[in-house]
């Protein structure tokens, strides 16, 4: 860090000082202001690669001098100290622009931790191709990409918003990827999938013999994420219970395994999503409103399939290619009349669901070659509640909402294919001929559906 420069503004001479030597000893040049018109003075003439401010000033606070660097040096990380608690201020600050936020009193370890990152944030390149990971050209991904270019270099916690399949977590993962946290691990759990007795010991871990079964410690996920990133998937699906406990784990960046006698700090950042209307649960007593404020400090949308369909061909593109690779085969092609009709279907379940139709139509294709009839979107539904009944072995099945479409269509495939291997003594050969698919098909199916016997 010898050619790392930094700025130090505080009204009190022992906290400039303290400041000074801290990072003085981080071998750092270190330049320090009472107020914000020294501030800014320093600011016109010297490049700075981080900024340190107090809330209160005497020419102004702060989130003054935040707005200000943000306007005429958007690429300066710039963190405010807060008072203790004052967790409010501190939303405010990062919802200005601020990078991040230290409590008093100053804890050194977290000062160095902070420090660190908005040194790796100040040093990334104004611009990168990693943002690739979301495909698209249109509007709306334009948008998105620029969006998260400028979100990866903060610390604030971010709320990712969109329907089921729209690639919220892809979303989150490029923020990550893009930031300082990038080579620190990105750890994703959903909310909904952890049982409701397990979740605090998921979270915050467990010492040995905290309860029955606790054979041994157990990291929770914020000591897994421990440097990076923790993506909560569907956190609105949190009980109220552990909305309090992530809600003090956040303001205090501390949490308490089970059993354990102390705290221990964390450093960590928090982005969420859900594709329920978290500002609705709030109104209806359903989530915190103050964890919903901690969790919401900055919003990004991902936009749906269906209101950005001149991605459709890039993207049908793209996960060919990906799923031809995952199977180490040549990609097929995509008729005229398939692409159509791919580009005029609603998807319910957004790229998801693009994703399952061309996986289906990657089995059911002959000569390498899929056409509008592979697709089979005539039995699909274009309505996001149900999927039209199907008939199987003189069953009528439904899947519903809350049923996975990969998991129903994989059922009715498994039932069919179990069914006339019956019939036929499990020979594939004729199998395959019963089914009007090619033999390399049926082996491919059979593999992904568990069935293959390998003989």
């Amino acid at each position: 860090m010898s050619n790392i420069r930094a700025l130090i503004i505080d009204d009190e001479p022992d906290i400039r000082e303290l400041l000074e030597i801290t990072l003085s000893r981080m071998n750092m040049a270190v330049d320090s202001a009472a107020d914000i018109a020294e501030a800014t003075a320093f600011l016109e003439k010297v490049n700075y690669n981080i900024c340190l401010t107090d809330m209160k000033l005497p020419d102004g606070n702060g989130i003054d001098l935040v707005r200000y660097i943000q306007r005429h040096h958007p690429e300066l990380p710039v963190a405010v100290i807060t008072a203790h608690g004052n967790m409010d201020t501190a939303i405010e600050a990062m919802k200005a622009g601020a990078f991040d936020f230290v409590n008093k009193p100053i804890e050194l370890s977290a000062l160095r931790k902070l420090v660190g990152t908005a040194i790796t944030s100040s040093q990334l390149p104004s611009s990168s191709e990693s943002s690739s990971r979301i495909v698209g050209q249109s509007a709306q991904i334009a948008t998105l990409k620029k969006s998260i270019l400028k979100l990866a270099r903060s610390q604030a916690p971010i709320y990712i918003s969109g329907e089921s399949g729209s690639g919220k977590e892809l979303v989150a993962k490029s923020i990550h990827e893009l930031g300082p946290r990038g080579p620190h691990p990105f750890v994703a759990v959903n909310c909904g999938a952890i049982p409701k007795e397990l979740m605090e010991s998921e979270f915050f871990g467990h010492k040995k013999g905290s309860f029955t079964g606790a054979s041994t410690d157990k990291q929770g996920l914020f000591q897994a994420a421990e440097g990076g990133t923790l993506f909560l998937d569907e956190v609105a699906d949190l009980p109220m219970e552990m909305q309090v406990k992530l809600l003090r784990a956040i303001q205090e960046k501390a949490v308490r395994p089970i059993g354990a006698q102390a705290e221990f700090a964390t450093n960590v950042r928090i982005l969420s999503a859900t594709h329920k209307d978290l500002e609705n649960l709030v109104n209806k007593g359903e989530f915190r409103q103050d964890l919903f404020y901690r969790l919401n400090v900055i919003q990004i949308t991902t936009p749906p399939l269906r209101e950005r369909t001149e991605d459709i061909p890039e993207l049908i593109g793209f996960l060919l290619e990906r799923i031809a690779n995952d199977h180490q085969l040549n990609a097929p092609k995509v008729t005229s009349a398939a692409l159509k009709a791919l580009t005029h279907y609603q998807y319910p379940g957004n790229i998801r669901e693009l994703e399952n139709i061309l996986e289906r139509a990657f089995t059911l294709c002959e000569n390498d070659q899929i056409t509008d009839q592979d697709l089979q979107l005539d039995e699909r539904s274009t309505s996001s509640n149900t999927i039209k009944p199907t008939r199987i072995g003189g069953h009528l099945q439904a899947c519903q909402t809350h049923a996975s479409i990969d998991d129903y269509l994989s059922d009715i495939e498994k039932e069919i294919i179990c069914e006339i291997l019956e019939q036929v003594r499990w020979n594939k050969t004729l199998a395959a001929k019963k089914l009007g698919i090619s033999f390399r098909s049926l082996r491919y199916r059979l593999a992904k559906l568990g069935l293959d016997d390998s003989d």
